[in-house]
């Protein structure tokens, strides 16, 4: 407990706190306070000083020392004290005049460690750095004379950026270490927060001036450059005249007009540092780049246009009749006056759907060539986001018009040929569905009012030529594919790869190979081996892979003077260039055994072969389907099995053989997914030749749908089934009935080499694959109707 040794007036500060070594100056305005200082005395007298905030008193005074009295510069009377030394405050006694005496007692700050001079030199630096950098060099350097830890954390009491709460707490911190650590944390934050200001302040004036230089310099260049006069200054600036004098030479719509002259209004009331101001300067140039009212004339020559068309392809005929016709009626309509060229719904839009590698992105550049008109392709494999398509808003910071924009800019003209490459391709998520995006685009009535997001205006695209591609139909959306005209290239005979590759490939790899054309020649023979046992596609594509590598052995024996030019390859010359066949025919080995088949299928790839296994085991009986098949091909394997069983006495077969037995129907390659119903005859002829023990003729493919009473149903793909037969070398195809006049669409030269059977029910495909076993089901079918 405290000695209180001292009886002092009190006086109570409420608006500042005064620490020891602080000297003071206050007005003597309240009673109690003049009443506190007359009681103390004329100068030299003592006071205890306490603060008195929020209705309370502090736990610690300061005893203080009168130095002057007399008028402030108002006219009240005032007072300068100076600090002496903390006390604690005792109780009120009674004492002379009207003020308030109290017992005071002098209080120890504790001892003086090394780490109390430590914290003193710290802290000392904090302030120094705190005044340097307000300016205040002088009370810096004053600063430094202050040595004594307590006066050193007592200079808190002058700081501004201390409340009165906390100078009150430095004042009750009476222990000198403490309070070090006290200021010396506050000090710290205050210098953290000015240095934050300062680098903030620092990087916003050299942004300022830095903007300002290149202003400057800018300016400068632009006068520079217009005394040497290598500079139009208005044009390369963009200037709203100069714009206004390229708006004047084209011949834009109405509504275009409109809008970029409303568009050069705003750009003149924008200031150039303004970031709106390039936004709109890059809309304005976007628009003007675009080819209003820019036509390329026609080449109406039906003629010319086919011969251009057979230069480039071999075969393909479907597709170039109907260019041909399109042409034709072009040309009956500009001669005859019946529409405007261009009119509402005049464009085309055709879907080229086939297996990769048949020519389908090639044919659009020469359906242009052979119209005459520019070619643009746009790849849309892959892509995900609708503002591809129909552009950026142009709130967006690096916003762009979309694809069909920028291939109109490209291609310079309103009716060029613009091919959408790979069409089933497109993807879609949270971005939005460019599938539907297409849908304006790629309908007649509607894309002459085309509104790209980023042009906000309308565009006509009715003129332009659409050819879309594609492996598939399955993936396109219904609602776009039924704005297409589908036009199928199912692929190439052998013939025509052999001409391809004559005419086209042989002479395109020679020029990669280095090499001349008199320095080598390739034998038809030696071409139809590696179309047949190279190469077993729907396409081109790896025909022309195997015919470079041909070349480039060819090459770098010419190169290292082995042989000389010119080089001869021969069908006996093939294996010595480029190895061991890829390909053979293995129908027969497979169905050398009974209880396998062979099918035909549609892929992304083309028409393929595919065999269907049969087996059977001791088990419960059921069957088991493996092979990675679809729901719809498992279903046809379970109806195939119904089938036979239920008609297995009219095929040949004791009904007894079911019992106890669980049957396995296998399609290899089973890594390849694999659904539809056409393999439902496949399964019924492999099951029957099982249960029979009778193998399959391996000359023989089929395809069909069967149904519970052994009807064959038609399917799809014909021609692509066909091709592959032929090209897998089996000579006999077992087709539905009702698909005969599919047939019409097949290369003459392939039919004539094959046989085909129509079949309407079950006992003419097994007729034709295993033998005479429709006698049975028809006298059983005659008996179930008696």
């Amino acid at each position: 407990m405290a000695d209180f040794t001292q009886t002092l007036p009190l006086l109570p500060l409420t608006s500042g706190v005064v620490l020891p070594g602080m000297v003071f100056t206050m007005a003597l305005e309240t009673d109690e306070a003049r009443a506190a200082a007359d009681a103390a005395g004329s100068v030299g007298g003592r006071l205890v000083l306490v603060p008195h905030i929020d209705g309370r008193y502090a736990r610690v005074g300061v005893i203080s020392e009168i130095l002057e009295t007399g008028e402030l510069p108002g006219g009240s009377l005032g007072m300068v004290v100076r600090g002496v030394e903390r006390s604690a405050i005792g109780t009120a006694v009674p004492g002379t005049g009207a003020a308030l005496w109290v017992q005071v007692e002098p209080l120890h700050e504790g001892i003086t460690t090394p780490a109390v001079h430590d914290l003193t030199r710290e802290y000392r630096a904090v302030l120094e750095n705190i005044l340097l950098s307000r300016g205040a060099r002088r009370i810096a350097e004053q600063l430094r004379d202050v040595t004594e830890p307590s006066l050193v954390a007592d200079i808190a009491g002058y700081s501004s950026d201390l409340t009165l709460a906390q100078k009150v707490q430095v004042l009750e911190t009476v222990d000198v270490e403490a309070r070090l650590r006290l200021v010396l944390g506050w000090a710290r934050e205050t210098l953290a927060d000015i240095t934050l200001r300062e680098r903030i302040k620092t990087d916003v004036e050299e942004g300022m001036e830095k903007t300002q230089r290149e202003f400057l310099l800018r300016r400068q260049l632009e006068s520079i450059r217009k005394e040497l006069g290598e500079l139009d200054v208005e044009a390369e600036g963009g200037s709203p005249e100069d714009y206004r004098a390229r708006v004047a030479e084209r011949d834009l719509p109405e509504q275009v007009r409109a809008s970029v002259v409303r568009e050069i209004s705003k750009l003149e009331r924008t200031s150039e540092q303004s970031p709106e101001h390039g936004w709109i300067r890059t809309w304005l140039d976007t628009v003007l780049e675009l080819p209003w009212g820019v036509e390329s004339e026609d080449a109406l020559d039906v003629g010319a246009a086919g011969r251009i068309l057979d230069e480039d392809h071999d075969g393909l005929g479907d597709v170039k009749e109907r260019i041909l016709e399109h042409l034709a009626v072009r040309k009956l309509q500009t001669e005859r006056g019946l529409a405007p060229v261009g009119s509402r719904g005049a464009g085309a839009i055709l879907a080229l759907v086939g297996p990769p590698g048949v020519g389908k992105t090639s044919l659009g550049e020469s359906i242009a060539r052979a119209l005459g008109r520019k070619f643009v392709r746009v790849a849309l494999g892959g892509v995900r986001d609708e503002a591809e398509i129909r552009g950026h808003r142009r709130t967006y910071v690096g916003a762009q018009p979309g694809r069909l924009v920028r291939a109109l800019r490209d291609a310079g003209t309103t009716n060029p040929v613009i091919l959408f490459d790979e069409v089933d391709k497109l993807g879609t998520d949270f971005r939005g569905d460019p599938a539907s995006a297409l849908l304006e685009v790629l309908d007649p009535a509607q894309n002459h009012t085309f509104k790209d997001h980023y042009l906000e205006v309308e565009l006509d695209l009715s003129k332009v030529l659409f050819i879309a591609t594609a492996n598939v139909l399955d993936t396109i959306p219904g609602p776009l594919l039924d704005r297409m005209e589908v036009i199928r290239l199912d692929g190439y005979t052998e013939d025509e790869k052999v001409a391809i590759a004559r005419n086209h490939l042989v002479a395109r790899q020679i020029g990669r190979a280095a090499l001349r054309p008199e320095e080598l020649e390739i034998a038809d023979e030696a071409l139809r081996l590696i179309v047949t046992d190279y190469t077993r596609e729907a396409g081109v594509r790896s025909l022309e892979r195997e015919l470079g590598r041909l070349l480039r052995k060819v090459a770098t024996k010419i190169a290292a003077g082995e042989v000389a030019a010119p080089v001869v390859v021969g069908a006996e010359d093939v294996r010595t260039w480029l190895g061991r066949p890829h390909f053979f025919s293995d129908a027969a080995d497979r169905t050398s055994v009974p209880g396998v088949a062979t099918g035909l299928a549609v892929t992304g790839a083309g028409g393929d072969v595919l065999f269907v296994e049969a087996t059977s085991m001791e088990g419960p009986e059921g069957l088991t389907i493996t092979g990675q098949l679809g729901e719809v091909m498992k279903e046809s394997a379970e109806i195939a099995l119904s089938y036979v069983r239920s008609h297995a006495g009219a095929l040949g077969i004791d009904p007894g053989v079911f019992a106890g037995r669980r049957f396995h129907v296998h399609v290899p390659a089973g890594a390849v997914p694999k659904d539809g119903p056409s393999a439902g005859v496949t399964m019924v002829t492999a099951l029957v030749s099982l249960l029979r023990g009778v193998p399959v003729r391996s000359s023989v493919a089929m395809t069909g749908e069967v149904t519970l009473r052994g009807k064959v149903l038609p399917i799809g793909g014909v021609r692509q089934k066909v091709l592959a037969a032929h090209r897998a070398g089996l000579t006999e195809v077992v087709l539905p009935k009702r698909n005969g006049p599919d047939l019409e669409d097949v290369a003459e030269a392939v039919r004539e080499e094959m046989t085909f059977h129509l079949a309407d029910d079950v006992a003419e495909v097994l007729a034709a694959a295993l033998g005479t076993v429709e006698h049975a089901i028809e006298g059983e079918r005659q008996r179930g109707a008696a």
